[in-house]
């Protein structure tokens, strides 16, 4: 297996990762424990699970591990939009968020793909 920072889809996700981290510092500090923790989690739940399967052995982790982090992506997703709906993103930070996870999402299914394919699943 390759080292996980080498991974363009870890690479991507800790750039979104990241941009969550700096969207919620200005999230109001009633959110702090609720929503605020939650999306963080969440988008950390991304590069970190992507990280756990490459330090696993064999291409069955690593593609269970990726859909994980799929599912996590998933989550992020809806967390944002909750976000917008609740005014604590403007329209402008959300597109850009969006973008980001959907840049994600597309590099995750290839992951999956390939690791899929390789492992006969």
């Amino acid at each position: 297996m390759t080292h996980y920072r080498s991974l363009r889809a870890w690479q991507i996700a800790h750039e979104l990762a990241l941009a969550v981290a700096r969207a919620a510092d200005r999230f109001p500090a009633s959110e702090r424990f609720e929503l605020t923790s939650q999306l963080r989690r969440a988008a950390l739940s991304v590069p970190t699970n992507l990280a756990e399967g490459q330090g696993r052995f064999g291409t069955r982790e690593a593609l269970r591990f990726a859909r994980i982090a799929a599912g996590s992506l998933a989550e992020v997703d809806y967390l944002l939009f909750f976000a917008k709906e609740r005014g604590y993103l403007n329209s402008g930070d959300y597109e850009d968020l969006s973008e980001k996870r959907a840049s994600t999402n597309r590099i995750i299914t290839k992951l999956i793909r390939s690791l899929a394919s390789r492992n006969g699943s």
